[in-house]
């Protein structure tokens, strides 16, 4: 691989929902070394002043793009490079941030624990102030990681040597932005955003540290629309913005609001848009409009980065693709996208399921909901305030493990707990099986034939109708849930044999036209009911081995987009 001697890969600011001045991307070229034996600590791989490898982050060592490649199982590594700090930068806060490290990561600073983190899908921050001198200090991280335990949500990472079905090469180590932060020592630590589109207001809930006055500004398109303030003594602000100029954020139309938060010295950019999700009856409703969710399932890989977009291009393109075939959002499966990639949704009005990657957990376990929780509870906290996001789902599919049934109970908990921490989305307890309890109710239909696809849901269209549910003896629909086919299709397409073993689902058709036919015999079905109120068609690319995208893995078109922009976009039932 090229190095990038001069160029920081992924230089753009990871979060642009908290966005300020004064910060510096750690992204690039770090000293690395691997840790088979999980020794390192013993050995005080913290206190070295060297390690003999290199790595390109925020590239996992599993990519091409890293500079190594290396597939196979890693239990542990480590990661080194200094950092150069002020003496005005220490008369403030040193924030030290991980976008993602997959799964358990510690931090040391000058060969002492700045602090640790389980998790391997979600951002953290540690304040490295005291623990920094002026001039050069040695950032040390290291990193755990193990996909067959079961103690650990590991997605679609393959739990075996091989790439195999519909799991991939495994992400292990930082994958996400490093990137520090220079703020005042008092400071806007969090926010929450809560619109109200009747009033044409934003009422704001934020944490800071410190005392002080709290200001708020928004603007649209330039223009100024309204501002707000509120003083605070413990820590906690409570105030309404209301804005000059309603503009809703829609579907195909961001219309975000730009914002100017400042306490005391500090100034955070920031945006919002004002967008609320009503369930009624069946219809799932985006500012009071039934909006038909054409979706499709995208996984958040890519050939040469695994886990990490090689560019912020890269995320654009994804949504743009999507677009051009017709769809108007996506469930973001089993995999926690990047703040970046949620921006650019927010921006271009594109509608997203926020889901966990649950897949390697084992629910039958007790203590698997301590588990799921350290990571699914930081991902509502921190994309909370992207109106992109119109619901969640922590679970999907929650197969058996090693025989072993899911555990209702934490099911149903995480379920509550996802309401309690966002009362303003609906929430799918876990996608396709198995149901406990959930706002919403989808089924997983890989069926191919049309007409039986069709048959499976002609009863339901009646009042009182049933449908066929694969997993009806352990799950129950409960009469006048929204409803909707959250993954069916998957067709196989793979006729020029580039990809060897290629797998998909069914038996892939002879050619084009018997694609195109299938597609959309079986995505009319779904927009003619006129109980459903959305479809989610798998997938918007292949991944590896698994060809059932309408793009080829390196994200080239297999057929015309015009036709499927054509099948997906005409009116549906519910719509009417």
């Amino acid at each position: 691989m090229e190095r990038m001697e001069h160029k920081i890969p992924r230089p753009e600011h990871p979060e642009p929902m908290a966005e300020r001045k004064n910060w510096a991307s750690l992204n690039g070229e770090w000293e690395f070394a691997f840790d088979f034996g999980e020794s390192g600590l013993d050995r005080h791989f913290e206190k070295r002043e060297h390690l003999e490898g290199k790595i390109l982050v925020p590239f996992c060592p599993e990519s091409e793009l890293s500079g190594i490649g290396h597939k196979d199982f890693i239990p542990a590594l480590w990661y080194r490079r200094d950092l150069a700090v002020t003496r005005e930068q220490l008369k403030g806060r040193i924030l030290l941030h991980f976008g993602a490290v997959d799964y358990h990561c510690i931090v040391f600073v000058n060969g002492r624990e700045a602090g640790s983190h389980k998790g391997g899908y979600t951002s953290f921050a540690f304040d490295i102030t005291e623990l920094c001198q002026e001039g050069s200090n040695s950032l040390t991280v290291y990193a755990r990681d193990d996909t067959r335990s079961g103690r650990q949500p590991k997605g679609k990472q393959s739990s075996s040597f091989f790439s195999q079905g519909c799991d991939y090469t495994r992400t292990t180590g930082i994958w996400q932005t490093v990137w520090v932060e220079y703020v005042p020592r008092d400071y806007i630590k969090s926010v929450k955003y809560y619109p109200n589109i009747t009033e044409g207001s934003l009422s704001i809930q934020a944490r800071v540290q410190g005392c002080g006055l709290f200001k708020a500004k928004a603007s649209f398109e330039g223009r100024p629309c309204g501002e707000a303030q509120a003083r605070t003594e413990n820590g906690n602000v409570f105030l309404t913005l209301p804005l000059a100029e309603i503009h809703l954020w829609e579907a195909g139309r961001g219309n975000l609001y730009d914002l100017t938060l400042t306490f005391g010295e500090d100034t955070v950019k920031s945006y919002a848009g004002l967008r609320e999700i009503r369930l009624e009856g069946r219809k799932v409703l985006i500012n009071g409009k039934s909006v038909f969710q054409r979706l499709v399932l995208d996984q958040g890989f890519y050939p040469d980065g695994i886990y990490t977009a090689p560019s912020e291009e890269a995320l654009v393109r994804d949504i743009r693709l999507s677009l051009e075939a017709g769809f108007n959002g996506a469930r973001l499966h089993e995999k926690v996208f990047e703040p970046r990639f949620l921006y650019h949704c927010d921006r271009l009005g594109y509608l997203v399921w926020g889901e966990m990657a649950n897949w390697g957990l084992d629910l039958s376990s007790g203590d698997s909901l301590e588990i799921f929780l350290r990571d699914w509870l930081d991902e509502i906290s921190r994309d909370f305030n992207h109106p992109s996001i119109i619901g969640w789902c922590p679970l999907n599919e929650t197969w058996d493990y090693e025989g072993r049934k899911q555990k209702d109970e934490t099911v149903a908990m995480i379920y509550r707990i996802t309401k309690m921490a966002d009362p303003t989305r609906p929430c799918i307890d876990t996608s396709g099986n198995f149901h406990v309890c959930t706002d919403i109710y989808d089924v997983h239909d890989y069926t191919q034939e049309g007409d039986v696809f069709a048959s499976h849901y002609e009863d339901f269209k009646k009042d009182g109708g049933s449908f066929r549910d694969e997993h009806g003896l352990r799950q129950k629909y409960r009469e006048g849930l929204p409803f909707f086919v959250s993954e069916y299709g998957g067709i196989k397409w793979n006729p020029s044999g580039d990809v060897k073993e290629a797998w998909g689902y069914g038996t892939g058709p002879k050619t084009q036209e018997e694609f195109i036919e299938r597609y959309r015999s079986l995505t009319d079905t779904l927009l003619d009911h006129p109980k459903m109120f959305g479809f989610c068609y798998t997938q918007l690319y292949d991944v590896e081995q698994e060809t059932n995208g309408l793009y080829t893995y390196s994200r080239e078109a297999k057929f015309d987009m015009k036709i499927f922009r054509e099948i997906n976009s005409r009116k549906a039932a519910i719509e009417e």
